[in-house]
């Protein structure tokens, strides 16, 4: 049995939690948390919950640490520091900031021996791969990534940030022309805009005016200034009752051309459509934790990557069973 650690229940540690249980050769070797310990109810029977101050204490019972802090603060932080005790599996997804955190988390683990997994998830992860894999296949090409539809996290809390929001939900939204085109072999150069549109749900507080907060909405650097963005204000009990899902998806589509001339077309594409976005994301964390652990077995040490690691240390399946069944 593969011993799990989660640091961290909140939705992605709680996902995880689930992800093991359908796992029979893994098991959850314990809880560590920020919180109070007593105030923390897991739903699996008899597995400890301990504070995050005695995770040291606990090395020798956990085979891989996986690791549910968010990309902006806690993920550069606690990887490289917990690598030099655990393997660990982290799903940081700061795209332009992984090669720092590889650098920093391949560092420490090379000095303790162990594994660290990063950047694991379905974008990055699952959605890298299939990028890679299509630009490897058709190297005359191009490829286009379209997010949704889908709750973003990031930017629902962006917006709760504006004075006078109690509440809010951001929809991603592919825009349906541009995604029809490019799936029909069309090379085209898309802009954000053209892309995808952004939906908000707002609940504003009782007074405020809405009239600005749409418009600090729609302004907003890095967020929605460079989007098509549609804003409703509605009751928290409307949000509650129809929008308190964490759906997501998106899709991979490469065109490239074969032939002497190019003159054959061939579309690749890949394609999710989650009803929990973290709970996906957790069983995608669990299976690169059998990664880890067998990876590590053999010896290896280092930062590794979804590009690293090879089908079959994902699966529970043996190599003869994959070859016989899957191959």
């Amino acid at each position: 049995m593969i011993r799990i650690g989660i640091l961290g229940y909140g939705n992605l540690g709680r996902g995880v939690e689930c992800a093991v249980k359908q796992n029979e050769d893994m098991e959850l070797a314990a809880v560590f948390t920020r919180r109070d310990p007593d105030s923390v109810q897991i739903l699996t029977q008899n597995t400890p919950v301990y504070s995050i101050q005695e995770i040291l204490d606990h090395k020798n019972e956990i085979d891989v640490l996986i690791i549910c802090g968010g990309s902006a603060t806690d993920l550069p932080v606690q990887t490289p520091e917990y690598v030099r005790d655990f393997n660990v599996v982290d799903s940081f997804d700061t795209h332009a900031k992984i090669p720092e955190h590889f650098a920093n988390v391949d560092k420490a683990a090379k000095e303790s021996g162990k594994i660290g997994m990063i950047s694991i998830g379905w974008d990055p992860g699952m959605f890298s791969l299939n990028r890679v894999y299509a630009n490897a296949i058709l190297p005359d090409g191009k490829d286009e990534t379209f997010w949704g539809k889908g709750v973003s996290q990031g930017h629902s809390d962006a917006i709760r940030r504006i004075d006078g929001v109690a509440d809010a939900r951001q929809y991603t939204i592919p825009v349906p022309s541009s995604l029809e085109a490019v799936r029909n072999g069309q090379a085209l150069e898309l802009s954000a805009r053209e892309k995808h549109t952004r939906e908000c749900f707002v609940v504003a507080k009782e007074g405020a005016d809405t009239g600005r907060i749409e418009k600090e909405i729609k302004e907003m650097p890095n967020y929605f200034a460079d989007y098509d963005t549609t804003v409703h204000f509605i009751s928290q009990e409307e949000l509650n009752q129809n929008h308190s899902g964490i759906p997501h998806g998106g899709f991979v589509i490469r065109n490239g051309k074969t032939g002497w001339n190019g003159e054959h077309g061939h579309v690749i594409e890949y394609s999710l459509k989650l009803d929990s976005n973290p709970e996906f994301t957790s069983c995608v964390l669990v299976a690169y934790a059998r990664a880890a652990y067998r990876m590590n077995l053999e010896g290896m040490s280092g930062c590794k990557t979804a590009f690293d690691v090879a089908p079959c240390y994902l699966c529970r399946q043996s190599n003869e069973e994959l070859r016989a069944q899957m191959l």
